[in-house]
């Protein structure tokens, strides 16, 4: 989920930028710092949005630079344990696909993508139903469910996302709309 919060830290400002715009050397610092680090508590860091306090600077003997107190807006992503996401597939492989799901990638393992049996097509790198032939395929968008989340703040290349689309109204946007139209269809 993407969320706007706001954060207090302190940024330290080196003795050779304090001739510059102070707010532009903050930003610039804050960027450096914080842009897509993983935090367990806010998720990944998108963006700084404004500054919105500097403190006052403070010298601590034998450090030639000065500290300031800063509260800032920023744009977080923060997957939610069963919350609904919706993903573009990225990549399929011989267990599953792979989700764009903002900046994280999330597993979607084949026996959690329908009830019917899924194949992987090496040849065109899909994964077709055996009785339904829905397929997925590199480029899909889907609509799918976070089922497992361990986020690793030192690693962030090792976190682990897993989704599934095996509930009502979740997978394929295509396979979706097709529902939907067969159920206009039925009313009429």
């Amino acid at each position: 989920m993407y969320a706007r919060i706001k954060v207090r830290d302190t940024v330290r400002v080196p003795p050779s930028r304090l001739g510059e715009d102070i707010v532009e050397v903050i930003k610039d610092l804050l960027w450096e710092q914080f842009e897509g680090r993983l935090d367990r508590e806010y998720g990944v860091l998108i963006g700084i949005e404004k500054i919105d306090d500097i403190g006052d600077g403070r010298i601590i003997e034998g450090d030639g630079g000065v500290y300031f107190d800063v509260l800032f807006t920023a744009i977080v992503f923060k997957p939610i344990l069963h919350e609904v996401v919706e993903g573009q597939v990225v990549e399929v492989v011989d267990f599953g696909a792979f989700v764009s799901i903002g900046p994280l990638d999330a597993l979607l393992h084949m026996s959690q993508i329908t009830d019917d049996y899924m194949v992987y097509d090496e040849k065109n790198k899909r994964l077709i139903g055996k009785e339904t032939k829905k397929s997925l395929t590199e480029g899909d968008l889907v609509r799918a469910r976070i089922v497992a989340l361990s986020l690793k703040e030192k690693d962030p290349e090792k976190s682990k996302i897993g989704l599934t689309m095996r509930q009502p109204w979740l997978g394929n946007l295509k396979w979706i709309e097709e529902e939907i139209k067969k159920m206009e269809e039925g009313n009429k």
